[in-house]
C-alpha cells in the first residue's frame, strides 16, 4: 500500500484516524495515549501486511529482539563491558537480517558469478527501520533509557507514516512524543497541507515527468541522440525529487495529523551551490544518522587529514551500498565521497570566488551525472548514457524522440524547475489573514482534487525508494 492510492486515502486513512480520534477514556490522557499507540500500532502493522504478510514476523521478531535487546543494557547500566557485549549482539543481528535480504546476492555473485543462490525478496522498507532500531539500541547504550513498554517501542519502529521510506526518525527525537503529544487544530491543518503538498508533488509533478523518463529509458542506450539523453536525465532528476521529497511531505504531515513532529528530509536541495551544500539539503534524515551513527564515532573532524579522509570515503561508500546491492551504488556513493573531499580540501577557497549561477550551475551538472549511476543498473550503460550526453557516439544532435520529448514535457519540465528552487515559495501572499486562509484553501483542495482525478484516470504510479 502506498500513500498515493486510492485505498489508502478513502479506506485505511479514514478508517484509522477514526479509530485515532475517537476517545475511550475521557479527561485520562495517560490513558487515551496507550490507545492511540496500541491504534498506531496495529494500523501500522496492517499497512505493512498489506504487501508484505509474510515479513511482518521478520518485523514483529526485530522488534521483540531489539526490545529484550534495550531492556538488557538498561539491566546492566553499571557494567560497560556487559553492555558493549549486549550492543554488539544487537548490532550483529540487526546488520545480519539486513544483509541477508539485501546484500546476500551481491555477496554471492562477487565470489562466484555462476553461483546458483537465490536471493531472496527485499521486505518494503529494511533499510529504513533497521536505521531506527540501530539508532534505539546504541542511544540506549550511550544512556537514553531503554523502552519499558514494548506498544510504545513497537510503534516506533512500525510508525506506518515513515515505516517504508522514511524519514529515518531517531529514537532520540521522538523518545518523548510516544508518551506526550497533543494534536491542535492548527497541527491538524499543517499535516493536512503537508500531506496534499506531497501528494500533488509525487502524483502531478513526477509522475507525470517519470513517464517521460520511462520512455527515454525503455530505449537503447548506445542509440541516445544528445538532446534525447539530456531530456531523459532532466526528467530524471525532477522525477526523484518530487517523488521522494513528496513521500517524505506525505510521512511528516500525516505525523503530525496524528501528533507527531518529524524533521524535514528536503530543503531544496537543488538550490544547492556544491556537493557539499546539496547533500545537507538531500535525504536529510539519511545524512544525520551516517553523521551519528558512523561519522562522529570514527572520529568525524577532529582527527587527522588522512583519516579525516577515510572517514568520508567510509561514510559515502556505504551511503552507496545502503541505496542498494550493486556496483554502480557504491560507485554513486564513493563518487559523491571523492567530491566532497575534494570541496573540502583544495577547492574551499577557490568555489567561495566563483559567481554564484556558475556554482549552481556546476553543482547540477555533477548531481545530474551522479542520477545517471543511480538510474542504471550496470557500468556499461551508465557510462554511455554520459557519452550519449555529450555527444561521444556519434548520435546526432536531436531526432524525433528529443522533439517529442521537448514539446510534450517542456511545460512540465519549467514549472518543477521553478518549484525544486523554491521560486513559488517567494511569491508574494496576501496579508490579510482570512483571504491568504481562503486563497490557500482553494488552492490545497485544487491540488487534491487534480491528484484523485490523476489517479483515477492514470496507472503509471511508481515510487522510486521502494526498491531500497
Amino acid at each position: 500500500m502506498v500513500f498515493s492510492s486510492a485505498t489508502f486515502l478513502f479506506a485505511f486513512l479514514p478508517v484509522t484516524l477514526i479509530l485515532y480520534f475517537f476517545r475511550l477514556f475521557p479527561g485520562n490522557e495517560k490513558k487515551e495515549i496507550s490507545k492511540k499507540n496500541i491504534i498506531l500500532l496495529l494500523s501500522s502493522l496492517l499497512f505493512y501486511a498489506w504487501g508484505e504478510p509474510v515479513y511482518v514476523l521478520l518485523m514483529m521478531l526485530s522488534i521483540l529482539f531489539n526490545y529484550l535487546i534495550g531492556r538488557d543494557m538498561e539491566m546492566h547500566r553499571e557494567n560497560k563491558a556487559k553492555m558493549r557485549l549486549i550492543l554488539i549482539a544487537g548490532l550483529a543481528f540487526n546488520i545480519f537480517a539486513l544483509g541477508f535480504f539485501k546484500y546476500s546476492g551481491f555477496i554471492a555473485d562477487i565470489f562466484s558469478s555462476e553461483s546458483d543462490f537465490t536471493a531472496p525478496s527485499l521486505p518494503v522498507g529494511i533499510s529504513f527501520y533497521t536505521f531506527q532500531i540501530i539508532s534505539y539500541i546504541v542511544d540506549v547504550y550511550r544512556g537514553t533509557p531503554a523502552q519499558k513498554k514494548i506498544v510504545p517501542f513497537a510503534c516506533y519502529i512500525t510508525m506506518f507514516p515513515q515505516l517504508i521510506a522514511g524519514p529515518i526518525v531517531q529514537y532520540g527525537d521522538i523518545e518523548k512524543q510516544l508518551y506526550s503529544r497533543k494534536i491542535t487544530s492548527q497541527k491538524m491543518a499543517a499535516g493536512i497541507i503537508f500531506f496534499i503538498r506531497g501528494l500533488g508533488k509525487k502524483v502531478l509533478f513526477a509522475n507525470t515527468i517519470g513517464a517521460f523518463y520511462t520512455e527515454v529509458s525503455a530505449l537503447e542506450v548506445s542509440s541516445l541522440s544528445v538532446a534525447t539523453a539530456w531530456l531523459g536525465i532532466i526528467c530524471y532528476t525532477l522525477q526523484i525529487y518530487f517523488d521522494f521529497s513528496g513521500y517524505s511531505d506525505m510521512a511528516v504531515g500525516l505525523g503530525k495529523m496524528l501528533g507527531f513532529d518529524f524533521y524535514m528530509n528536503f530543503n531544496f536541495p537543488y538550490k544547492a551551490k556544491s556537493v557539499t551544500e546539496f547533500w545537507r539539503r538531500w535525504h536529510i534524515s539519511l545524512g544525520n544518522w551516517f553523521r551519528d551513527y558512523v561519522y562522529i564515532p570514527l572520529g568525524g573532524n577532529r582527527v587527522s587529514i588522512p583519516r579525516n579522509i577515510f572517514n568520508i570515503l567510509t561514510v559515502w561508500t556505504l551511503t552507496g551500498l545502503w541505496h542498494g546491492a550493486a556496483w554502480n551504488f557504491i560507485a554513486w556513493g564513493a563518487l559523491y565521497g571523492l567530491l566532497l573531499i575534494i570541496e573540502k580540501f583544495l577547492l574551499k577557497k577557490i568555489l567561495d570566488k566563483i559567481p554564484s549561477f556558475i556554482r549552481h550551475a556546476g553543482t547540477m551538472l555533477v548531481v545530474m551525472i551522479g542520477w545517471v549511476f543511480f538510474s542504471h543498473e550496470s557500468f556499461t550503460d551508465a557510462f554511455t548514457y554520459i557519452k550519449a550526453m555529450f555527444g561521444l557516439l556519434g548520435n546526432p544532435l536531436t531526432d524525433s524522440v528529443s522533439a517529442y520529448l521537448l514539446s510534450g514535457a517542456w511545460l512540465s519540465a519549467v514549472i518543477m524547475s521553478l518549484s525544486a528552487f523554491g521560486f513559488f515559495e517567494k511569491l508574494p501572499r496576501p496579508k490579510n489573514f482570512r483571504i491568504n486562509t481562503a486563497v490557500m484553501t482553494v488552492a490545497y483542495m485544487l491540488i487534491f482534487i487534480l491528484s484523485i482525478a490523476y489517479l483515477i484516470s492514470e496507472t503509471y504510479n511508481p515510487f522510486l525508494y521502494f526498491r531500497f
